[in-house]
């Protein structure tokens, strides 16, 4: 028997064709199993005729992967099931329930591969490009191996018919089982040096293939028409009979056990082979017209082809017929049952006993039969599964190629070289070669079959979802040039694609779908850095366009409240402590950005600007800080900061703390600098900010050892430890250097062990110095350290006050239950420690002898920064508190793993700069853990309500 499928595809090349030719462009609908696309070969004088013309062959009840069974949907992979002596309503809703897969697939291949340039790869390239790495590398790896597999499949049929010959002669080599892998192997071997010789060698012999092909199926037709023969009416064969059509018409279920979709199950891998085209689209010049031309015509050929061949041997062929000569009576004759009696046979007695060697439902050679040269069905099926297996044997290779290519997955891009002109994957093929030679020497295909089917199923759906995906996320960049598609029919293909699946195997779908999901993971594991433009990074688009909308139109809550900070970083590199301690608390909690000024001309720094943001994002990323990077240019810094603060973030997504690095070298630094860092400051409270200001022992700024290695001659003056902008640094506008450099570790990216984390807790703020240590706490490397929060008191209700903080807290569900009372806070600090502080706001006092506001206003033209007498002396109190809380902090906070601290205000217009400075350097200086300035805006970020 020989059933036509729109499997195994091949590449033809001829001699260019003349408009008189039969089988030119206009004349290809004149000739079935014919669907093709014409297409010049890139740099040859000749046309390339893609067509699709497979077959599903019955080799006899034991044929693995061939549908078994003359006109009979029985017996498939040597798996009895219950038989239907061809039920033709049955086998056409078979048909068109798998060609509505194939057709959706073929319309979703269609509009993906006219999206923009098909290059080599075909399927895999195909999912690749428009689902990302991740999936589509799981399937081109599963189906290369399914084609390097199917070859396998394909030679064992051959080979199972060329042993049944051999045994109907009495001429075997060996042994039944033996044979087929002597022939097998021989088989494979002369259709790899068929491949190696290049695609015109492999297109040549796939034309001969398919004459053979289509000369058999010719024969199959024309032997219907032929007046039956006694010998064969008493196999069943009476020639085209509305009552023999109308009686297979139905189905009649025989066997213990059977359904409809067990039927559906034998038949459906022969729909499986539709990318076989579309797998050799780098051989192709055009492939965005020659796939949905090619694999659209194959389809809507091979169909038809099936419903011919069901209808007309369904309407030639009784269901049981004995083969004996001596069954014909006369019309009419008494205790004749059944239809043949009305054509003189009586085959009752065997079709009553079930023992009837011929007929649909028994004899599995029924086409070669019916047919008019019965040796032709057999060269059909010669040529049907060598086309097959020289298809999938030059499919395989050049899918896995283009994967190797990718190197998605280690050690296979030793196979993605190529040889000649167009870069032939010889170690590719050599590869095939060697899985189909072990799969034939199994000489057992049965177990890995459905496997292997469900592998091109998983195709299927990937390419039916890409479709879809690609529609439904709206990108601007979908335009297909192939308009006949719907979105909602390519999910419903991939969603039947899955349910067949586990109709024709469920172990082999779960199997299928394990492996997949496995590739999967690794592959997001390893985050390949490629960009495809894939229809995943627009669908996320959409997602986090669609969200942050949706987030604007909800009113804010308290218990709603996340740090969401604005880090003034300069460059990151530069600072990596300070990313690393905000990135610590910030980590699928809230939003991080980090913030640069650009400070000089427009026209010079846009450049850089642009330059500089893909190589920012790259080093956050490979630091594993997940925050975005911003810049702006601005003539000096606080005019760039200001813009950060008003435009950073979208809808609710705006900062709502400024993290900054202290100003170490405040006392060297100009003076402009200092009113600017004061001013910043300042301005963040006034847009609703809360200000986080983090000072270490060894500082922030790691530039000068980065600019050291990379610039020797750099000066530190270039980039002041201000924590915020930048000027043009030699060597930081290289995104490649950004990203390759070598990561500076710090103290946060290491495990803390049982240290602690001090709170001093001095000042109402809305809670914000209490949240971000308990943000820190619950990271794994914070969360063995102790929380100890420190509170002013007096001594005579020390236990009063503890009492009363310890409830407190406890309502805020912090789990900070380590308070202590500091009775000893508004004591005088040592003498030594006031000399200090005198002595480090000395350069900065004006020393006008309190005099009038007028003249000290006249005398402090032009150095706003300077300190009057009577501001020193107003503000003496709350020196001396500075003074004190730092001798504090060097007793209780010695060996903490954090000290945060509520810093002091300084108000505008009555506190200079420099004494603001002051007060900042004197709280925290000689401390040798880090130490956070934590100051809300007055905002309550902490509840005990539960609405």
């Amino acid at each position: 028997m020989v059933w036509p499928s729109p499997g195994a595809s091949a590449l033809m090349a001829r001699s260019p064709l003349s408009p008189s030719d039969p089988l030119h462009a206009e004349h290809l609908g004149s000739y079935p199993l014919l669907a093709l696309a014409l297409d010049h070969r890139p740099g040859r004088n000749r046309w390339v005729l893609w067509f699709t013309v497979g077959w599903i062959v019955a080799l006899g009840p034991s044929s693995p992967r061939h549908l078994g069974g003359g006109g009979t949907l029985g017996k498939a992979g040597g798996t009895a099931v219950k038989q239907c002596p061809f039920p033709t309503a049955l086998t056409w809703l078979i048909i068109l329930m798998s060609v509505t897969v194939t057709t959706i697939t073929g319309l979703s291949i269609s509009a993906i591969s006219t999206n923009g340039k098909v290059k080599s790869g075909g399927t895999y390239f195909l999912i690749s490009r428009s689902l990302g790495p991740e999936l589509g590398g799981s399937i081109g790896l599963i189906f290369a191996f399914a084609n390097a597999v199917a070859v396998a499949m394909h030679t064992v049929g051959f080979a199972e018919t060329v042993r049944d010959l051999l045994q109907e002669h009495n001429s075997l080599i060996v042994d039944p089982t033996n044979d087929i892998r002597i022939i097998g192997v021989i088989t494979v071997t002369v259709l790899l040096g068929i491949s190696l010789a290049g695609m015109e060698w492999e297109a040549k012999a796939q034309i001969l293939f398919f004459l053979v092909i289509l000369v058999s199926f010719i024969n199959y037709l024309v032997g219907t028409v032929i007046p039956a023969t006694a010998e064969k009416q008493a196999k069943g064969f009476f020639s085209y009979r509305a009552d023999i059509f109308a009686q297979n018409f139905v189905p009649n279920w025989r066997g213990p056990e059977g359904s409809f979709f067990g039927l559906f199950s034998i038949f459906f891998p022969s729909a499986t082979g539709i990318l076989a085209g579309a797998n050799i689209s780098g051989d192709l010049k055009d492939p965005a017209v020659a796939i949905p031309k090619g694999t659209l015509m194959a389809i809507f050929w091979t169909t038809m082809s099936y419903l011919v061949l069901s209808a007309t041997i369904g309407a030639c062929v009784v269901r049981d017929a004995s083969g004996s000569l001596n069954d014909s009576v006369a019309v009419g004759s008494p205790g004749c049952e059944g239809l043949a009696c009305s054509f003189g046979w009586n085959f009752t007695a065997c079709a009553q006993q079930q023992s009837c060697r011929y007929g649909l439902s028994n004899y599995y050679q029924s086409m070669s039969m019916v047919s008019g040269f019965g040796p032709l069905i057999t060269a059909g099926i010669f040529g049907a599964t060598l086309s097959s297996a020289l298809a999938c044997l030059v499919s395989a290779p050049k899918v896995f190629q283009c994967l190797c290519k990718d190197q998605l997955y280690p050690l296979i891009g030793f196979f993605g070289k190529g040889y000649g002109r167009n870069s032939e994957p010889i170690r590719g093929y050599m590869l095939t070669y060697v899985i189909a030679v072990g799969f034939i020497l199994i000489a057992e295909l049965n177990a890995i079959a459905p496997i292997i089917s469900n592998f091109f199923l998983c195709s299927y759906a990937l390419i039916n979802f890409s479709c879809f995906h690609a529609s439904i996320t709206n990108s601007p960049g979908w335009r297909p040039s192939f308009r006949y598609y719907s979105k909602w029919a390519a999910l419903f293909g991939a969603a039947v694609s899955v349910v067949i699946m586990f109709l024709l195997t469920w172990w082999a779908a779960l199997i299928a779908f394990g492996i997949v999901i496995f590739l999967l993971g690794y592959v997001l594991y390893k985050k390949p850095d490629v960009n495809w433009g894939s229809s995943m990074q627009a669908s996320s688009y959409n997602m986090a366009l669609n969200y942050s909308v949706g987030l604007s139109e909800v009113d804010e809550h308290i218990k709603n409240y996340r740090p969401q900070c604005l880090v003034l970083t300069g460059p990151p590199n530069f600072r990596p402590a300070l990313v690393d301690f905000v990135g610590t608390f910030t980590k699928n909690l809230s939003l991080m950005l980090c913030g640069n000024v650009l400070i000089g001309p427009r026209k010079q720094k846009m450049p850089e600007s642009r330059l500089m943001a893909d190589g920012h994002t790259k080093w956050l990323m490979k630091r594993k800080i997940k925050a975005f990077y911003t810049d702006v240019v601005a003539e000096d810094l606080r005019s760039g900061v200001q813009m950060l603060i008003q435009a950073a973030g979208l809808g609710k997504m705006r900062p709502n703390i400024l993290v900054l690095g202290y100003k170490r070298n405040w006392r060297t630094a100009s003076p402009e600098s200092l009113e600017d860092y004061v001013g910043i400051l300042h301005d963040a409270f006034d847009f609703k900010y809360g200000v986080c200001v983090m000072r270490m022992k060894e500082g922030l700024n790691v530039s000068r050892v980065l600019q050291a290695h990379v610039n020797p001659t750099f000066e530190a003056a270039e980039h002041p430890e201000n924590g915020t902008g930048s000027r043009a640094a030699p060597g930081t506008a290289d995104p490649t250097t950004l990203a390759s450099e070598q990561q500076a570790s710090t103290i946060f990216q290491s495990k803390q062990g049982k240290k602690t984390i001090d709170i001093y807790w001095l000042f109402d703020d809305g809670g914000l110095t209490l949240l971000i240590p308990y943000l820190l706490g619950r990271k794994k490397r914070w969360g063995k350290c102790k929380i100890r929060v420190f509170v002013g008191g007096q001594i005579n209700r020390m236990d009063e006050e503890r009492k009363a903080i310890v409830s407190l807290l406890s309502k805020f569900r912090l789990g900070f239950h380590e308070v202590h009372i500091l009775p000893d806070i508004n004591q005088k600090p040592r003498p030594e420690h006031i000399k200090r502080f005198d002595e480090l706001i000395a350069p900065f006092r004006l020393n006008d002898g309190f005099k009038d506001e007028a003249t000290v206003n006249e005398m402090r033209q032009g150095c706003p920064w300077k300190i009057s007498d009577e501001e020193v002396d107003k503000n003496r109190a709350k020196s001396l508190r500075q003074v004190r809380l730092n001798e504090i902090l060097r007793d209780y906070s010695r060996d903490a793993a954090l000290i945060a601290i509520t810093p002091p205000i300084g108000r505008k217009g009555r506190c200079p700069s420099s004494l603001y400075m002051a007060w900042l350097e004197t709280l925290s200086q000689d401390l040798r853990p880090p130490i956070i300035l934590t100051r809300g805006n007055q905002e309550n970020v902490l509840t005990f309500y539960c609405q």
